[in-house]
């Protein structure tokens, strides 16, 4: 059964087995990785990992251009799954083309249903938040984020040209 754990050195392996299904220069939507994150060494990966950890708590300033998020890991046992993100509010970018959730699934994970669960259970996390309502943003031609979106009760706002390309924008009451 998956579940949502909060990230942990403990998948290392894991997750450099999902990194490199995805491709070194693929992003993974709801990681949380920055290009200068070191996740190389068991040491690095360890303190990225605190590092998400720390950005769910709002008492703790972030760097210019951040917003406080809850990381999520979607995992199976010792087996890395994928990520999803809450953004417990938005900034300029993100309401244009990055919504409050962000989530990705490993290659090998695909097709069962797991990123439709997770955001499911995302959206409760929201509420305990006190967000009514929130936005995903996908590519246009990404079918499996849309089904996903749309299963969890998005209605499609626009799609419109952003800073990262084209972007169809999907809004969910709580």
């Amino acid at each position: 059964m998956p579940e949502l754990i909060t990230p942990t050195p403990r998948l290392y392996a894991s997750w450099l087995a999902a990194q490199e299904e995805w491709g070194p220069d693929a992003h993974m939507d709801g990681a949380g990785l920055g290009s200068d994150d070191d996740v190389d060494s068991p040491e690095g990966f360890a303190a990225w990992t605190e590092r998400l950890r720390s950005y769910g708590d709002r008492t703790v300033p972030l760097e210019p251009g951040r917003v406080h998020a809850t990381y999520w890991w979607i995992a199976e046992g010792d087996e890395y799954l994928g990520a999803i993100d809450l953004r417990h509010y938005l900034n300029g970018f993100l309401l244009d083309a990055g919504g409050h959730i962000g989530y990705s699934v490993r290659p090998s994970a695909r097709r069962r249903g797991l990123a439709t669960w997770a955001l499911g259970e995302v959206k409760h996390e929201a509420r305990l938040l006190g967000i009514d309502r929130v936005l995903l943003t996908c590519d246009p031609g990404n079918r499996a984020s849309i089904r996903t979106i749309e299963s969890n009760g998005g209605v499609l706002e626009d799609v419109r040209e952003t800073l990262v390309g084209p972007k169809r924008r999907y809004w969910i009451d709580l």
